[in-house]
Formats: structure tokens, C-alpha cells, sequence
């Protein structure tokens, strides 16, 4: 979970920014809608409007370690996406899951090439 990868990436900023917002933070931006839509079908129909404050506060919070993540890449001379690829097989294996939020993903600073870098590359789709 975070707090492990927080842990597994303590020696390096470019990595944790690189797996926590960009990774396990996002994900919760591709869930989203699908809970709510759960929660709009329930009695708990309050849980929209709080998960709506929530996924406002993610956006947020992945673009700013998207921000981060590339400023220490071009800090660094490296390329984003190899980087990410490469942090990504060392520290998670070759899957991330999918499918994707393309909107909450682009408003958070995502660029193309790096969400058709996730759909093209091979992943579990929950």
C-alpha cells in the first residue's frame, strides 16, 4: 500500500514522486467514479459528495508529484517515461492495474504520451 512504498522509495525523492502520487495516489482518481456510482445506488448516497471533496483533493495531490517527478527527471537529464517504466518494474513488476481515468489523469498533469504509454503497455485491467 503507501505507506509501503513510502517506506520502499525513502531513498530516493525522484522514485517516491516517481510510484506514490504518480502510481497508488492516481489509482484512486481511476476508482472514483465507479464507487460513487456504487454508493448513488445505495442508501449511502451522501458518500458521492464526500468522494467528490476526496477526488478534488487527489487531482491536486497527483499533479503536484507529477510536477515534482518531472522537474527531478529534467534535473537528472532523464527521460520520464523510462524512468517511470524502469521504477516501475523495480519496485511494483510489470503490472499496474487498469483501466485508466484519462480526464482525472490529463487535469493532473499527465501528458499524452505518458497515459498512452499506460494503455500500451501491459497491465491488468481490474
Amino acid at each position: 500500500g503507501l505507506w509501503e512504498m513510502t517506506t520502499k522509495t525513502d531513498y530516493d525523492v525522484l522514485s517516491r514522486m516517481a510510484l506514490v502520487p504518480r502510481v497508488l495516489e492516481a489509482r484512486g482518481l481511476d476508482v472514483t467514479p465507479s464507487i460513487q456510482a456504487k454508493f448513488k445506488d445505495s442508501k449511502f448516497t451522501k458518500m458521492v459528495d464526500i468522494l467528490d471533496v476526496i477526488y478534488r483533493d487527489e487531482i491536486g495531490h497527483v499533479k503536484i508529484g507529477n510536477y515534482w517527478f518531472h522537474y527531478l527527471c529534467k534535473d537528472r537529464n532523464l527521460d520520464p517515461i523510462l524512468t517511470f517504466d524502469a521504477l516501475i518494474k523495480k519496485h511494483i513488476g510489470s503490472k499496474l492495474r487498469g483501466p485508466f481515468n484519462v480526464e482525472a489523469r490529463l487535469l493532473s498533469d499527465f501528458s499524452q504520451a505518458e497515459l498512452n504509454y499506460l494503455d500500451h503497455t501491459i497491465y491488468e485491467r481490474s
